[in-house]
Formats: C-alpha cells, sequence, structure tokens
C-alpha cells in the first residue's frame, strides 16, 4: 500500500479532516508504517472471527480491504438488496395462476406424489391435487401452453449426474420455475444450438429454436421463438407484469383474474412472474428475420437496434397465467436491522420487486412497522413540491422543514423506480430551451446563484433527500441496477455521509462500488458481488457485528491511536523549543542523539500499537445490548480538530512541566553529588517525558491484556537496555563522537534528587489529566443506562392495502441476464454421451438405469396419480 496522510475521510463523513502526519514535529517520523499495521492487523480479527463463520457452507468473513476498518465505525446509510440479502435466495414453487385459476401449495394437508414422473426430483412439495389432476387430463390447451412455456422459454444448461439430469441456471428463479415443470411432467432434457428438446408427460417433442430475445434490465422480460414439431411457429414470453400487460391483444380473457392473483402473491411477499404466448405467422416471421438479421450484425448500437426488433415481435400476445415462488427471510435479520436502528443507523432497501412483496419484506425484517405512516407517491409528490417551492423562494424552507418535523419518527418512504427516473432523473430535460441573456441577465443571475438553486432537478433531489432522512424506513421497489447505484450516490451527493451497500448478485455491484463500503453476500448468484466489494460475509445478520463490533472497536482504536501519537509528539518535542530559548537559539539539541533516534522507533512504539491493535472500551456483547453507542463514530467524536487541539496543549502542557520543573530544580543549585551539569539536566527531562507518556498510556488503556502489559513494561526495559548499551564505556572508546553520554543515565538516575525532580513531574503531569478522565467517566455513567428490548419472533405477513388494482413488476427487474447469446452461439454447448435416466416404479423404488431410446409419442400412463 502506498503512504498516503492519514485522515478519517471527511469528505465522506462530513466530519474534520485529520491534520496531515508526513512531519509533524522534528525527529518524530510519520505513522505510515504503524498505521497500515494496524489496519492490517484489524482486518485479521474480522477474518478470524468466528461468530461470523457460517458453518453450513464453510464461509468465513473475509476482508477484501484493509484500509477501511475505521469507517465500519462510522456509517450512517445501508442500502441492501432484498433477493438473496434479506432473503435466503432458495427459490420454492408454491402457487400459480392458470388461465384465470389459482392453484395453492398449501390448501391440502398431503403433499402430491411424485411417483408416476421417472423425470421428478421429488424434492418440490405441493399439496393442491387439483393441479396435477388437470395437467394429466390434457384438455386446457392454456394449461399445456402454460408448462409447455416453462420448460423452453429459458436459458438453463442442462446435464447428467448419476442418471440424473442437473440443471444449471442464470438465477435461483429459473431453476424454479423449469424444476416445478419438470415434476409436473413437462421436462427440460437436452438444447443443442438450434434445437430443445422436452418430455410433455411422457411424449418427447424437440422444438426448432429461430430466437432468442434474451432479458436485460431494461426489457425486463425474456422470449424465445420455436417452430414445434408439427411445423407451427410460437412465440413464449415471460417477465414482469409491468410489460406483460402491456404487449397483450386487446381483449385478453382472464386478464382481470390473473391479476387479482398477483395481488394475492404480493400481499404473502411472493415473486410473480407472468407468462404469455402467440402464434406466429410464417410471411410475418420471414420478414421479421431480415430485420433480426440485420440488426445483429451492425457495429454500432446492435444492442438499441435489437431491441427494437425484439418489440416488434413481442406484440397482441396471449396471457397464460402467473407464477408465485417464495423467497424465505434469513436467519437473525429482523434482529439484526433492529439493532442498525437502535444504533441510529438508516437502512433502505433497493430491490426490484413490487411494491406489495417488498413492503410486506419490510414488515417481516422489522424495517416497518405498524406505528409508521406509509407515504404514497401522491402524498410524496405535493411535499416535494411544497419543498422545491420553498428553496426556490428562499422564504418558506423552515416551513417545510417544521411540517416534516411534524412527522418525524413516524413516516416511511415507498418509491418506484419509475418515480424516482421521472421525479429525479428527467427533471432537467423538461426544461424549455431559453434564449442567450443579456450581460446584465448574466450578472444577475450570478448574484442569484449563490442562493438559489441551479435547476429544477437539483432543488427536486434535495427535497427528496431532505424528505427521505426525516423518515426511519426507506423502500425502492421496482429499481434497476443503474437506479440502484444513482440513489447511493444522491445520498452520498447531498448528505456527506459515509455509506455502505451490501448484496450478493450482479444487479448489485453497481450499487456496491458507488457506495464508500461495499459487502458481499456470497450467496447463490455467484461471486460477482463478493469481488467487487471491500467486505465478504455469509449472511446479512453478520453485518451487527461487523458494524457494531469490529467497525467501533477499529474507530476507537485508530482515532485513540492518533489522539496518543500527536500526544507523546508533542509531549517529548517541544522541549526542544523551550531550550531554544536558552541555547541562544544555536540548535543545540536537548536530547541525546540516541534518545531522539530511539524514542518513536522502541521507547513509545508498543505501547500504542497494543492501544491501536487490542483497545476495547467495552466487550462484543455490550456493543450488542448497547447499540446506541455506534453514535460516537458518526458524529467523530474521538477524533477530530477539537481532539487534536486538546492532544495539542496536554501535549504542551505536558512539555512545558517536564521543561521548566526540571529548570526549577537545577536553577543555581548543585546536587548533593555535585551533578548539575547539561548531561543530567537532560536525561531528568528525557526520563520525566518518557514516563509521563507511559503514564497517560495507563490511565488511557481499558482493555488490559498480557500483550498489553507487555507493551508497557518493554518500553521501561527498553530504555533502562538502550540506555547502558549506548553510555558505556565500551561504545564511548569505540566512536566518542557519537556515544557522548557517558553513563550518564546511571550516574543522574542514582541520585535521590533527580528522582525526586521525576517523581515530581509525573505526578504533575498525571494528577490533572487523572482528575478528568474521573469526571468524565462520572458524566458517562449517568448518560448511557440499560436499554435491552426483547426481539420477538417475526411472520411474513400481509400489511399492505390495497385501493385500486395496479400493474406491478416482478423478479424481472432484479433478474440478471442470461446465457442466450452463449447458446445461439454454440459456446455453451458440447456434445453429449446418451442419457441414461434412473427410473422410478409406481410404488416410489428406483430402478436400475436404463437407455434412453425415443420414447413413442403416446402418453405415459399414470398409474400413480390421483
Amino acid at each position: 500500500m502506498s503512504p498516503r496522510s492519514l485522515q478519517i475521510h471527511p469528505e465522506r463523513s462530513g466530519s474534520c479532516q485529520l491534520p496531515n502526519l508526513e512531519n509533524p514535529c522534528p525527529a518524530s517520523p510519520a505513522p505510515e508504517s504503524s498505521f497500515e499495521f494496524i489496519y492490517l492487523v484489524n482486518s485479521c480479527f474480522i477474518n478470524w472471527d468466528l461468530e461470523m463463520y457460517y458453518s453450513p457452507q464453510d464461509i468465513p468473513a473475509k476482508a477484501r480491504s484493509t484500509s477501511l476498518n475505521d469507517q465500519l465505525g462510522q456509517i450512517e446509510y445501508i442500502f441492501s438488496d432484498k433477493t438473496g440479502t434479506l432473503t435466503q435466495n432458495i427459490m420454492t414453487f408454491k402457487k400459480c395462476c392458470i388461465n384465470g385459476l389459482i392453484y395453492d401449495a398449501e390448501l391440502e394437508h398431503n403433499a402430491i406424489s411424485w411417483s408416476w414422473n421417472k423425470y421428478a426430483d421429488g424434492k418440490l412439495m405441493f399439496y393442491d391435487s387439483k393441479l396435477l389432476a388437470d395437467i394429466l387430463k390434457d384438455e386446457d390447451e392454456v394449461a399445456r401452453e402454460f408448462w409447455r412455456l416453462l420448460a423452453l422459454c429459458h436459458t438453463v444448461m442442462v446435464d447428467e449426474k448419476d442418471g440424473q439430469l442437473v440443471y444449471q441456471a442464470a438465477s435461483p428463479d429459473e431453476e424454479a420455475l423449469v424444476t416445478a415443470a419438470r415434476n409436473f411432467g413437462y421436462v427440460f432434457l437436452s438444447r443443442t444450438q438450434d434445437t430443445i428438446t422436452t418430455s410433455e408427460l411422457g411424449v418427447e417433442r424437440t422444438y426448432q429454436v429461430l430466437a432468442m430475445l434474451d432479458f436485460n434490465s431494461s426489457r425486463k422480460r425474456m422470449s424465445v421463438l420455436l417452430r414445434d414439431p408439427e411445423g407451427t411457429i410460437r412465440l413464449y414470453t415471460k417477465g414482469a407484469d409491468t410489460v406483460i400487460f402491456e404487449r397483450l391483444r386487446p381483449g385478453c380473457p382472464n386478464e382481470l383474474a390473473t391479476e387479482k392473483a398477483l395481488d394475492t402473491f404480493a400481499e404473502q411477499t411472493l415473486r410473480t412472474l407472468c407468462l404469455a404466448s402467440k402464434e406466429v405467422e410464417e410471411e410475418f416471421y420471414q420478414e421479421w428475420r431480415k430485420r433480426h438479421h440485420e440488426a445483429s450484425i451492425l457495429l454500432q448500437n446492435r444492442a438499441q437496434a435489437l431491441d427494437k426488433v425484439y418489440e416488434d415481435m413481442e406484440m397482441d400476445l396471449k396471457l397464460l397465467g402467473a407464477t408465485a415462488i417464495e423467497d424465505k427471510l434469513q436467519d437473525g435479520v429482523p434482529e439484526t436491522i433492529h439493532l442498525l436502528k437502535k444504533g441510529n443507523i438508516k437502512v433502505w432497501v433497493l430491490t426490484g420487486d413490487k411494491q406489495e412483496t417488498a413492503v410486506n419484506i419490510g414488515f417481516a425484517c422489522r424495517l416497518l412497522t405498524d406505528d409508521m405512516e406509509i407515504l404514497d407517491e401522491k402524498e410524496i409528490q405535493e411535499m416535494l413540491e411544497i419543498c422545491s417551492e420553498s428553496n426556490n423562494n428562499f422564504g418558506g424552507v423552515r416551513d417545510c422543514d417544521s411540517r416534516l418535523q411534524q412527522q418525524q419518527g413516524k413516516m416511511a418512504l415507498v418509491v418506484t423506480g419509475d418515480f424516482l427516473d421521472n421525479l429525479l432523473l428527467r427533471a432537467g430535460e423538461s426544461q424549455a430551451p431559453e434564449k442567450k441573456p443579456s450581460l446584465l441577465d448574466r450578472m444577475g443571475q450570478r448574484c442569484r446563484s449563490q442562493q438559489a438553486p441551479k435547476d429544477l432537478a437539483s432543488s427536486r433531489e434535495r427535497a427528496f433527500v431532505d424528505l427521505a432522512i426525516q423518515c426511519q424506513a426507506v423502500i425502492c421497489c421496482r429499481v434497476t441496477p443503474r437506479q440502484k447505484a444513482l440513489i447511493v450516490q444522491l445520498i452520498k451527493k447531498h448528505r456527506h455521509v459515509i455509506t455502505l451497500a451490501i448484496g450478493d448478485g450482479a444487479n448489485d455491484v453497481n450499487m456496491i462500488k458507488t457506495a464508500d463500503i461495499g459487502v458481499g453476500i456470497s450467496g447463490k448468484e455467484g461471486m460477482q458481488a463478493v469481488q467487487c466489494s471491500d467486505y465478504a460475509l455469509a449472511q446479512f445478520s453478520y453485518l451487527q457485528r461487523l458494524l457494531l463490533v469490529h467497525g467501533r472497536w477499529s474507530y476507537l482504536r485508530i482515532a485513540k491511536f492518533l489522539r496518543y501519537f500527536f500526544y507523546k509528539t508533542f509531549a517529548s518535542m517541544m522541549v526542544q523549543i523551550w531550550f531554544a530559548f536558552y541555547s541562544g537559539f544555536t540548535a543545540q539539541p536537548l536530547y541525546e542523539g540516541w534518545f531522539l533516534a530511539l524514542y518513536n522507533v522502541f521507547y513509545t512504539a508498543y505501547p500504542v500499537l497494543s492501544m491501536g491493535l487490542l483497545e476495547q472500551d467495552m466487550s462484543a456483547k455490550k456493543c450488542l445490548e448497547f447499540p446506541e453507542l455506534y453514535s460516537v463514530g458518526q458524529k467523530n467524536q474521538l477524533f477530530n480538530y477539537q481532539v487534536f487541539f486538546v492532544a495539542l496543549v496536554h501535549g504542551v502542557a505536558t512539555s512545558l512541566v517536564n521543561f521548566y520543573v526540571a529548570v526549577w530544580a537545577f536553577n543555581d543549585t548543585a546536587g548533593p553529588g555535585g551533578i548539575c551539569d547539561y548531561q543530567t539536566f537532560a536525561i531528568t527531562v528525557a526520563t520525566s517525558a518518557l514516563l509521563s507518556v507511559i503514564a497517560e498510556i495507563i490511565m488511557d488503556i481499558k482493555f488490559w491484556t498480557i500483550l498489553s502489559v507487555l507493551a508497557v513494561s518493554s518500553s521501561v526495559i527498553l530504555y533502562s537496555l538502550m540506555s547502558f548499551l549506548t553510555q558505556n564505556f565500551s561504545a564511548f572508546r569505540v566512536a566518542p563522537t557519537i556515544f557522548r553520554f557517558l553513563y550518564a543515565n546511571q550516574n543522574a538516575l542514582t541520585e535521590p534528587y533527580i528522582l525526586l525532580v521525576v517523581l515530581l513531574t509525573v505526578i504533575t503531569n498525571t494528577m490533572p489529566s487523572l482528575a478528568v478522565r474521573l469526571l468524565f467517566l462520572l458524566l458517562h455513567q449517568l448518560k448511557y443506562r440499560d436499554s435491552r428490548v426483547e426481539v420477538s419472533a417475526v411472520e411474513l405477513t400481509a400489511h399492505f392495502q390495497r385501493d385500486s388494482f395496479r400493474r406491478r413488476s416482478s423478479y424481472a427487474f432484479s433478474h440478471k441476464e442470461g446465457y442466450a447469446d452463449l447458446i445461439t452461439g454454440g459456446a455453451s454447448l458440447r456434445k453429449k454421451a446418451p442419457r441414461f435416466i434412473r427410473s422410478v416404479s409406481t410404488n416410489g423404488n428406483p430402478q436400475p438405469a436404463t437407455k434412453n431410446s425415443p420414447c413413442p409419442r403416446t402418453r405415459v400412463p399414470s398409474k400413480g396419480s390421483p
């Protein structure tokens, strides 16, 4: 790591900048090496913490950066993803709506038996036997297309292991959907560059892939264009309901029933997806194929051109239904958010899920409470207009702030990505171009620019931030990865605070890299978030220990290290200035040269290092019991310009006492043994300075260990040992000009008079400091009291009240791009050996694997089916 000026990042925290430590005082080297060593060891403490070790997957906490530990103790805003971060990202197919009918997995007590299906994995627990009965009847064309879509429209790769099909998907959502179709008889078997083979209720069918219209964050949907074995061209599309409903043909049946089903699924915190299809005419396909080929070979703006071509194909769709997938909360998430909120840390949830799902997850994880007033977008718009006008008119800012403060602590903000986009990102686009102003106009604008906002966008941004900071919780739903990063950037721009972003997927990378500190969750969506993060955790619940324990300790250690370093430097080296008044400014040093060289290297290095590595003002258990104490780092109370000035004054006062007490003791007198020379005076002042700073650190250390005792003891031992080695006759005989203080320590410190002077100096320096510490200790004991709050269990229940049926989004807002380019290009496909599928008998016992020959186009008898 390159050397740098030691700061606690004022541009991020809004606090005071630490002074540059390049040359704080003569003979006092910059502590960059000690500083980085403390950072490194504190990072190792994070890596070694068994409380943040996730044993089920053998994942420890990992500090990927060693220079941000102190900022972990100064976090004010946390921006969190939902799926895979607050939830387990273990997707389970729970419910579905087909042709307007809802099939619920929990209506019956007995789970469906999959013994009739030799391809079933047996892991899906579904209880609605009516759904299986309808599938096996094979009479409903919509139901057949519904399950066929799930088996065909995806970018899942399939492999075989021990005679079983193994799916590899771009996201757990896709794997859950394809696996559900597999269990219900519509099995995805294999794929090539231009074909997909499935088994539909025992009938093996091969479809020709004409085009794959892959997912991206702006399309929020995926489609596949196929030619079925009968020669009919069909388009299968799945995606967010906000985009699917806009592309349905007029008068589509069961649209209202499906929308009601989506409302029901969302209130139960389920992740939804809409399915649609249509039949494509041969003439239209041939014409579309030419335009698709022309767009695919463009060298510039190819992605935009393909999206436009895809848009022409994905119109006039027929609605098939919707799916609902469950994603449970991780263990300890409600307790963690509760502690973070008590520590004055504001948690914002940025998710791609629909509003109802995000709100109910907010209640489940205790981010939202029943006594909060959830502001809707209309109320937010009205408040922002008032605040914006107040900022522009310079007269009602206080009125606006007072209106917000009336509901402080009771409001929660829930906004969508479209609302943020229209409000903030495009605010300046609607402004009409103005005429070129005259010289007088420009002069007047320059004067007014010191008070007025530069434009409407800036005013609205500031108003939105002012409103958001008054709320205890903020949830942004239906946001894209780009919008997540812009929200983080907005807070950093207007609040100047230290922010933390935590996520688990590739769609969270922009947010993680924009925040001051990025935390990646080692989840099921790959390692992209971890690779771009500063810290890697296995569970969201470990965040409380990372911030409230390690972050607080690191900030405390760095702050006390810096304060003590400045103090000990000023206390010892300012004596040189006072001596200069008596030496006529002849540059004559007061101390022995070896004392100057070894003071910061050996004599005082180990105590301050032990403080920077081991100091704790309270145990980890107490840090979690009293999260309110975390605000010390947020306010930067332990090191700022005031603390630096106090350390400066304290160090100067100590140096004055060290020097002038010795001057008073040696003034026009001779010691009992006739010792009153320059060397004895220098040894007296040096010993007083060393013992004074050691006494100060003894009072400053609150967490004593064996290493702390050894570090403090080593200072006195090394001082005695190095004085003996540099002041003996052998060294003097070898280099008399270098080792000039011959037996100076031995002669001076054996005199009772000198020892009494040293003792008087140390007591004079210590007593005022001790009195101040006792006073502050009494005040702090009166300020903080026990505030433990019992944390009750939380269930996922619906808290969202709907007034109208509105279109929402689904997991497609947070889903990442699939493997369509690799599949259509053939780069990810390889030739496979003949399949050997382990079949299952009707009694549920596995049978020996047999070579899978082409099945006749007849249905498999369903003996074990209901």
